[in-house]
């Protein structure tokens, strides 16, 4: 395997200058080729427009004026990926035992396209084998009604999911009696919406695309939006040539924030493309807490100096509590501290808050680099205590936007899926539906894993996610799926969790968000909420890949049905039948979807009301409430080192499309670890040196083997490698206190030579869990 492209230990990386332009193109062309171009093509023409369908990746939302391309490069492989022409067909699964499959990586197996009709494996089983719609219904069923209590199933959502689907799953979940309803959001934005509930009183952010047009700055913290949200660089693109200024706060200097290329300006690009950050923060890995300090400190210091009119007085006394208790805090931390554990100098933190004083509007952005940390939500407090100080929320062009990373992550939460719902929810739903809610706390994703381990879980329902993959401790996570009597799966391609889990596996294939749904002549429509709490419909208009699929929202009514009896008083089969009706029951359920059908259907859509948008905050007090974080305790032995996950340019969440990372400059492979070549060097490594990473976390340890070592442009001390190859890595019990979001990028990790053995911190070094690709 080739790691790197150039670039010795020491020596400079070839990596782009410039995010889009015409390699977005050639690799959105390769990816439409793959897959079939007249398909492909058919479908890209559609989506993200108004009577299109909602893209299935990321969750920046669409301009109101659209062009006729409304994709990015990303965009284009989810798209092509769903749109592929290659089947996993009974012939597939009669060709290949579960046992060769599970010996296949994940990229090979998603790619070998659509599921096509419902399939089982047996207890025990060498092979899938087909079955057939009212028949995989009524095992699941069976087997739901043979659990002890209804806590021994588990309820996981993907963040792909329509509301529609979403509010039937949990309308199921609750019917069968259990609030086991984790998400993918507890693996990524749950920290987010924890910090943002606890000071704002709502768990999402209070901007708009358009307060985009109004930002004098954009801070960019924990986020790489070249790889991760690409459209949202043109939303930047449009800031920076209108003079708004943009900070990226970030462990790497990333491509898709020096400058863009956009493939609709062909002028533009040809000239280079435009800067986006003029300043790039190299905070260390885990450090952002401390630099946050750091830039307020010296903020109230400028206030002090200047005599006031840094500071926004009137809105702390009018709309806050909390502000004496954080600033006696922040007073007794010290800079050495906090350039200690930053990495940043005090002067570069000075000059950051000289920037910030100086914005009359500043929006802050932020995504799983802030979330994914032990102290995650206290990342996102100092976030907000930052915006809080100038007042820089419940105003045109402010306020603090957390980007999801998935398609309608936010709107499956706004339907109800969670393991901790509201009271008020609850109380309803009970009213809509006729019956008592569940109202004991359910188990969030990692909480799961340790129920299914213990044996409390018995039965574990996907509606769409690659759970296994998602999840962090890999082989501890496929232990527990092992224990399960049962697992259904509603997908649209195979993927690794369909293969660990035990008992007896059901795949229900469903249409993808590019398929038409229904007949030609009285197609349906879902609808999504975007990162910005914009609500619009979607609506394929490709032929569905094969004629046996069902529509998300007619799987769920199905198990339903079979589940709850032929006397449950839900009327299932018309919710499948008619998206109406299911939508006039979250009218009536979820605030601020009144009169949902019409409003829907009126222009492009609507946007859901927010009282802190208008600092009408539904706090204990009224008021926005500042945070008293202490400083993270960062304690590494003298030759550890702190390792993040991330996202290669050529991958949307656990769906892998190529081995190349073009924006990184890492080719060939993707088990690679990326280190400072000071690191290496001290370590008696070179780049390109094949390693054992081992994760510590109190007494226990666990190592990977065969990844290669890049020479790297990271912060001393700190280390990067994809996921989900590093999952194996990242400890279950690891994760944030309030949040449960598993600590993906703060994991304690020594380095050495593949083959050297030896005992660490006294404890002897495991076995191989996660051996090379």
């Amino acid at each position: 395997m080739s790691a790197s492209e150039g670039g010795s230990a020491g020596g400079p990386r070839r990596t782009p200058e410039v995010a889009g332009g015409l390699p977005a193109l050639a690799a959105t062309l390769r990816h439409a080729a793959r897959a079939g171009f007249g398909r492909t093509l058919s479908a890209l023409a559609v989506v993200n427009q108004r009577e299109g369908f909602d893209c299935p990746g990321c969750a920046w939302p669409e301009a109101p004026e659209r062009g006729w391309i409304e994709f990015c490069e990303n965009g284009a492989k989810a798209v092509a990926h769903e749109a592929t022409k290659r089947r996993a067909d009974r012939a597939f699964f009669a060709a290949n035992p579960v046992a060769a499959l599970r010996a296949r990586d994940g990229r090979w197996l998603e790619a070998q396209g659509r599921l096509a009709e419902p399939m089982r494996l047996a207890p025990g089983a060498e092979r899938f084998e087909p079955i057939g719609w009212d028949e995989a219904f009524a095992r699941a069923g069976a087997a739901l009604r043979a659990l002890e209590a209804p806590s021994q199933a588990v309820f996981y959502t993907s963040g792909r999911a329509s509301n529609e689907a979403a509010f039937l799953w949990q309308l199921f979940a609750r019917r069968f009696g259990t609030n086991n309803l984790p998400d993918c959001s507890n693996l990524c934005h749950e920290s987010s919406g924890t910090a943002l509930s606890e000071m704002i009183g709502v768990g999402k952010g209070t901007v708009g695309l358009p307060d985009f047009e109004l930002a004098d700055l954009i801070l960019v913290i924990g986020q790489n939006p070249g790889t991760n949200h690409p459209r949202m660089l043109a939303t930047l693109e449009r800031a920076a040539r209108r003079g708004a200024r943009i900070v990226s706060v970030n462990p790497l200097r990333e491509v898709g924030l020096v400058r863009f290329a956009h493939p609709q300006h062909p002028l533009r690009m040809l000239r280079g493309g435009t800067p986006l950050a003029d300043r790039f923060v190299r905070v260390r890995v885990g450090g952002d807490v401390a630099l946050l300090k750091g830039v307020m400190k010296e903020l109230l210091a400028l206030d002090g100096e200047r005599g006031g009119g840094v500071l926004d007085r009137e809105f702390l006394a009018r709309h806050t509590a909390g502000f004496e208790a954080f600033r006696a805090g922040l007073e007794a931390v010290s800079f050495e501290a906090l350039e200690a554990q930053s990495g940043v100098a005090r002067r570069e933190m000075r000059e950051l808050a000289e920037l910030y004083a100086a914005a009359e509007r500043t929006i802050a952005c932020w995504a799983m680099g802030l979330t994914q940390h032990r102290f995650g939500v206290e990342n996102v407090q100092e976030v907000m205590n930052l915006l809080l100080l100038r007042g820089q929320i419940g105003r045109p062009g402010a306020g603090p936007c957390p980007v999801r990373g998935h398609s309608n992550v936010q709107g499956d939460r706004t339907m109800g899926i969670w393991e901790r719902p509201p009271a008020a929810f609850l109380d309803r739903l009970g009213r809509e539906f006729g019956f008592e809610p569940p109202r004991a706390p359910g188990t969030s994703a990692v909480q799961a894993v340790e129920a299914m381990a213990r044996g409390d879980v018995r039965a574990f329902l996907a509606l769409g996610g690659n759970f296994a993959a998602a999840s962090p401790d890999t082989e501890r996570t496929e232990r527990a799926l092992g224990r399960l009597a049962l697992a259904v799966h509603v997908a649209t391609t195979l993927n690794r969790t369909h293969l660990v889990s035990g008992g007896e596996v059901l795949l229900l294939p469903c249409l993808g968000r590019s398929e038409r749904d229904g007949p030609p002549e009285r197609p349906r429509f879902v609808t999504v909420e975007d990162s910005m709490s914009f609500v619009h419909r979607s609506q394929g208009w490709l032929e569905p890949a094969s004629p046996a699929l069902r529509s998300e929202p007619a799987v769920v009514a199905g198990l339903a049905r079979a589940a709850l009896g032929p006397d449950d008083a839900v009327p299932w089969e018309a919710f499948a039948e008619d998206y109406d009706l299911v939508r006039d029951g979250i009218a009536r359920v979820v605030p601020g979807f009144e009169d949902f059908n019409a409003r829907v259907r009126q222009g492009a859509g609507f946007t859901l009301a927010s009282g802190a948008r208008t600092r009408e905050f539904a706090t204990p007090t009224g008021r926005a409430s500042f945070a008293a974080v202490p400083l993270p305790r960062i304690e590494l032995a003298p030759d550890q080192l702190l390792l993040m996950t991330l996202r290669s340019h050529d991958q949307f969440n656990t769906t892998v499309y190529g081995d190349d990372d073009r924006y990184r400059g890492i080719r060939g492979g993707r088990r690679v670890l990326l280190l400072h070549p000071d690191d290496l060097s001290e370590r008696g490594l070179r780049d390109g040196d094949l390693l054992d990473v081992t994760s510590h976390f109190g007494e226990e340890a666990r190592t990977a083997r065969g990844f290669r070592a890049v020479a790297y442009d990271v912060p001393r001390g700190c280390a990067a490698a994809y996921f989900p190859e590093a999952n194996a890595l990242v400890p279950l019990g690891a994760r944030a206190a309030k949040s449960l979001t598993p600590a993906y990028k703060s994991v304690a990790i020594r380095v050495r030579a593949s083959g050297e053995r030896g005992t660490v911190a006294g404890v002897p070094e495991p076995e191989p869990t996660c051996p090379s690709a």
